[in-house]
Parts: C-alpha cells; structure tokens; sequence
C-alpha cells in the first residue's frame, strides 16, 4: 500500500523539530554554539530522516546514495569559489584594510608549528590541506544535514511541488532552522538582525536551487554534499580569516553579507536557466514500505 505523500514529509518535519529543538534550547541556554552541540545540530536533519525512514519502511536507497558523474562532482567543488571570489576580491580591492594576510597566515600556520615560515606554511601546507582533507572532514558533517535536506525532503516536495516550489520551500526551512543560532548564541553575527537574516535567507534558498540541480541532474546526494562542504570550507576557513570586519566589509562579506546573496542568486540563475530540468522527474524512488 502507498504511503500518502503528505505523511512522509509531516513526520519528518516533527522529527526534525524535535531533535533540533532539544539541541538548540542547550544552545540558547547557554549562549554558546560549542562544537560539540554545532555537530549534533548538522546531523539532526539526517536523522529525521533516516526515522522516518525507518519508521515508515520506506527505503533507504531514496535517499539518493549512488555516486554520480564527475562533472557534478567537479562543479559542486568549485561553485563556492566562483560566486565567493568576486565577493571578496571588490571587498579588499575597495574596503581599506580589509584585506589581512599575515594574520591569516598567523592562524593558518600556527597548529603546524610552521611561524617561522609562514608563507610555506600558509601555501605548502595549510591550504592544500585545507583544500583536500578540510574538505573531506567538512563533508562528514555536511552529509548530515543533505541525508535530511537533499537526501529526504528535496525529492518529496519536488514530487508534490515541481522543482522549483521544492527549491524554494526547503531553502525557506533550511534558512529558519538556522535563526536560534544566529539570534540566540555567540554565533551571532555583528550587523542588525533583519539585516544578516534577509541577507542569509536570500543566499541559503539561492543555494538550495544549486542544491536542488545537482541533486535532480545527478541523481545522487554526494555533489549536494561536496558543494556543501566546500561552500563551508572555503568561506569559513579562506575567504573569512582573509578578511577583517572594517567599514563596509561587514555588510559585504560572510554568509550574512548583501555580497553572496547577491552572487549565489546570480549564480543559481544561470545554471538553472541553462540546465535541463525534468519537471515530471523525481530523484526518490516510492515510498512504499519494502
């Protein structure tokens, strides 16, 4: 027997709030995003997802774990650097003194020993690495909020919705899930409130039409995952610690600056208007239980 459509997507919605709503009250609680508590909130849309699966029989395979084509693995790798650099290189290039590369090579070189040189450090080893396994680590934990996201809902609303209704209803919730951590703990970020989250609101639904394209195109979870960490990558760990929050920069840059918001959505419009979408397509397979 068929599983309604509607069933799958409340009772994932209910297990989400759930887990998310216990771990951010600790959050809220105490005012600090500890690592330890950012960890367990990424994985807890992946574990509603996999509940509902459970719960409801449907398959896992759903969740889209076949390993795509390289070329969408090659350009969820390098998306973040196409509509991040333009961003940060206006900034430095108009924004005095927001451009801050010994500081940055201080903190890049300072967990390898490495201050005596840190221009080999930066650019011999921390960045390669940063490049390379930073990118794997991240992915660790960007698979638990894509199992949920792109694995789970994306495939469900888009069954329901078209493409582009299931774009813009899970970036809306991605964005919210955010809010308690941007308003309520020290992960909150220096510019006014309806600022930073008009800003992030506009950049993560930009971001989840990339999503929603590589997960329709490819079929497969893993380039939402790798354009996942690596969006996280290098804008927390590159273009961020390369820039300092003088003037105009603060509004610019980061994931709460009018700068990606800007480039995100102009980067979401292209490859959508250029790629070939099948609406009537579906990456999830049914939800009957096995």
């Amino acid at each position: 027997m068929r599983v309604p459509q509607q069933r799958p997507l409340s009772i994932f919605l209910f297990f989400l709030g759930v887990f998310s709503g216990c771990t951010y009250a600790l959050d809220v609680h105490s005012h600090r995003l500890t690592s330890t508590l950012a960890q367990f909130i990424v994985w807890c849309p992946g574990a509603a997802a996999l509940c509902t699966c459970l719960l409801l029989r449907i398959p896992l395979g759903t969740l889209g774990w076949s390993w795509p084509a390289r070329r969408f693995l090659r350009l969820a790798y390098f998306l973040p650097l196409l509509y991040a650099t333009p961003v940060y290189l206006l900034t430095w290039l108009v924004v005095r003194g927001s451009f801050t590369l010994k500081s940055f090579e201080a903190s890049m070189v300072e967990p390898y020993g490495l201050a005596r040189w840190p221009a080999f450090g930066t650019f011999g080893v921390a960045l390669p690495l940063l490049f390379t396994v930073g990118v794997v680590f991240e992915a660790v934990w960007s698979l638990g909020e894509e199992l949920g996201w792109r694995g789970f809902l994306f495939p469900r609303l888009q069954q329901r919705f078209g493409f582009h209704g299931a774009c813009l209803i899970s970036g809306l919730i991605w964005a919210v899930w955010h809010f308690p951590e941007l308003l309520w703990t020290d992960f909150r970020p220096v510019t006014k409130p309806i600022f930073f989250l008009a800003c992030f609101t506009i950049m993560v639904t930009a971001n989840a039409y990339l999503m929603g394209y590589l997960r329709l195109r490819s079929g497969s979870l893993w380039p939402c995952v790798l354009l996942h960490a690596t969006h996280n990558t290098f804008i927390q760990s590159l273009f961020d610690p390369l820039t300092a929050p003088v003037g105009w920069a603060k509004y610019i840059t980061t994931e709460f600056g009018v700068g990606l918001a800007v480039t995100v959505v102009v980067a979401a419009t292209v490859l959508v208007s250029r790629g070939r979408l099948r609406e009537g397509f579906s990456p999830a397979a049914t939800d009957e239980p096995r």
